[in-house]
C-alpha cells in the first residue's frame, strides 16, 4: 500500500507519469509508477539503487520508451516521446555524468550546439562569452576564469555549470540525477542554493538523490521508490529522513 499524506495535487501538476511500466527482458523496471509535480516544487525520488529512480526519470526525458502508461505535460498527453519533443514541451535533464564536452570552455558548452553567429556567420565568441558572463552572475555561479576548459573545472563548478546550461534552455521542468554526487559540504550547498533559485523562479525541479538529509534541506516533497513502485509520497514539512528512510527499509524487505 502506498503511503501519501500530500496535498500538492490542489494545484495543477504541470507534470504527470501516469501507471508507467517498463520491463528489459526479464527484469520489471517499472511497474505501474506514477508521479507529478507542480510548477515551483522541489520533489525529490528515492530508493535503494536498482529501484526504478533513473528509469523513470530517462521516461520522462523520452531518452526511454514506457511499454505502457502515459505522460501528460501541461494537462496534455505527449505519445511517443523523445528527447527532441520533451525539450519543445519543457522538459530538460542534467545527468550525473553532465555531458559537458570538457574541451570547451564555459561559453562552449552553455551555447553548445546553439552557437550564436555574426552577420558574416563566423562564430561570435565575443557575444557568448558575455551572454554566459550574465548568465552566471543571475545564478550566483562563480567560476574566476570561464575561458578555461571545462574539464579542468572542479566538481561542483562542473555541476553548476550544466545546472546553468539548462537554465538557458529556460525549460519549466527540470530532472537532475544526483545533482551532488561525489561533492563536498561547500559545493553541495552551493548546489541546492542553484536548485533553491530554480524553484523560486516557478521551475518544477525533480531531483534523485541518495542523500535524505539533503533531501529535507532542499525538497518540498519526497517520493519514495522499491522495486518499480511507489510506496510513500510524503511532504517534508511532515516528515522526516528516518520515516522516509523506513519506508525505503520496508520495500526493500517486500
Amino acid at each position: 500500500m502506498t503511503v501519501c499524506y500530500n496535498n500538492s495535487m490542489s494545484i495543477q501538476p504541470i507534470l504527470q507519469l501516469q501507471n508507467i511500466h517498463k520491463r528489459f527482458g526479464a527484469v520489471t523496471a517499472l511497474d505501474g509508477m506514477n508521479l507529478h509535480v507542480v510548477p515551483g516544487e522541489i520533489l525529490a525520488i528515492v530508493g535503494d539503487n536498482g529501484c526504478g529512480k533513473s528509469t523513470l526519470m530517462k521516461v520522462g526525458c523520452g531518452v526511454i520508451q514506457p511499454d505502457q502508461g502515459h505522460i501528460v505535460c501541461n494537462g496534455k498527453p505527449l505519445q511517443g516521446l523523445q528527447p527532441k519533443e520533451a525539450l519543445k514541451a519543457g522538459i530538460s535533464a542534467v545527468y550525473q555524468d553532465l555531458a559537458l564536452d570538457p574541451m570547451r570552455d564555459c561559453a562552449g558548452n552553455i551555447f553548445l550546439g546553439k552557437e550564436i553567429t555574426s552577420f558574416t556567420f563566423f562564430i561570435d565568441h565575443k557575444s557568448m562569452r558575455r551572454k554566459t558572463e550574465q548568465l552566471l552572475h543571475e545564478l550566483s555561479i562563480h567560476i574566476p576564469d570561464i575561458t578555461q576548459p571545462a574539464g579542468s573545472l572542479s566538481g561542483g563548478q562542473r555541476q553548476s555549470l550544466a545546472i546553468a546550461r539548462a537554465m538557458h534552455e529556460k525549460t519549466p521542468i527540470m530532472f537532475f540525477d544526483e545533482p551532488t554526487s561525489a561533492m563536498g559540504v561547500r559545493e553541495s550547498a552551493k548546489i541546492l542554493d542553484l536548485l533553491r533559485h530554480l524553484r523560486e523562479e516557478g521551475i518544477a525541479v525533480i531531483i534523485i538523490s541518495h542523500n535524505l538529509f539533503q533531501v529535507f534541506d532542499v525538497a518540498d516533497r519526497v517520493t519514495v521508490m522499491a522495486a518499480g513502485k511507489k510506496v510513500a509520497d510524503v511532504l517534508c514539512s511532515e516528515s522526516t529522513p528516518e520515516e522516509v528512510n523506513q519506508f525505503i527499509l520496508r520495500g526493500r524487505a517486500k
